[in-house]
């Protein structure tokens, strides 16, 4: 039985082991990358360590490209983006947990069939309505369909939080004469805080990493968000692929959302977990 046990120990932590270095591996090789020169990154045999650590390609991203700007539009487009969502999905969502109404399942099932919506289906015609208004190259030329593409997935995991809030408090709050909208901001929402905290990470991070829209949305580069800008990095040449400041600037934009969802890490899960558990 203790050898059974041990044997089992060895392969779980082995699977960790493996599993650990699969997620991770990718990012490491990055952060290698980008430290490395130029000349080092296209040996027939190349090292997981540099031999020889430079900051050229970090200086480079900033001073030869408008990176700054580009950084500043994803925390403008994807902040208001994140801000909208949580507002108008924290209503959505708390009507479709509380409110008692004909035709709910039908609704829950709308909101989640417009999630699996292909973007690129509505691609055109979305560009032609942006155009029409105006709005093409423009921060609200990206937030619109962001909002509309997050709602689903915001509105889904808030009714889920939601419905696990006791509902003696609500109704206590009732007695004492509040109404619904001041239940909601003064007691649902700060009782809330752990879905609203993984639902505005996950919805940051979707807005943050989008790159279709913006692509076809954003069309000068003093508008381009962080992923269409390193995504059209160019070298000296036509031949020629930065690699190293690409990966420098992967890094620059990765490091912090890393960072969030560790120092976050357990409201994600208690966010995303809530609901799952019955009785």
């Amino acid at each position: 039985m203790k050898y059974k046990r041990v044997i089992y120990k060895f392969f779980l932590y082995l699977a960790v082991i493996l599993i650990f270095i699969w997620c991770v591996f990718p990012f490491y090789w990055a952060i290698v990358s980008s430290l490395k020169p130029d000349k080092d990154l296209f040996e027939l045999n190349p090292s997981l360590f540099p031999r020889q650590i430079t900051f050229e390609n970090y200086i480079k991203v900033f001073s030869e490209r408008p990176f700054h700007i580009n950084i500043w539009n994803s925390i403008v487009v994807s902040g208001i983006t994140t801000l909208f969502s949580l507002a108008i999905g924290s209503l959505a969502a708390y009507a479709i947990a509380r409110l008692k109404f004909k035709g709910k399942i039908v609704v829950m099932s709308l909101i989640l069939a417009v999630s699996m919506f292909p973007q690129v289906s509505i691609l055109g015609s979305l560009f032609v309505i942006l155009r029409k208004f105006k709005l093409i190259n423009t921060y609200s030329g990206l937030i619109f369909p962001y909002v509309s593409m997050t709602l689903p997935l915001t509105t889904w995991i808030l009714q889920n939080f939601f419905r696990e809030l006791p509902k003696e408090v609500e109704e206590s709050a009732a007695i004492d004469g509040c109404s619904r909208f001041r239940t909601l901001w003064s007691i649902v929402l700060p009782m809330s805080a752990p879905g609203l905290v993984a639902t505005g990470l996950l919805t940051f991070i979707s807005a943050w990493n989008e790159f279709l829209y913006a692509l076809t949305f954003m069309q000068r580069p003093s508008k381009y968000t962080v992923p269409v800008a390193i995504a059209l990095f160019k070298g000296a040449s036509q031949y020629e692929i930065p690699w190293g400041q690409i990966m420098a600037a992967a890094v620059i934009v990765t490091t912090p959302l890393v960072a969030l969802v560790l120092i976050f890490q357990k409201k994600i899960i208690a966010g995303l977990s809530a609901g799952s558990v019955k009785g």
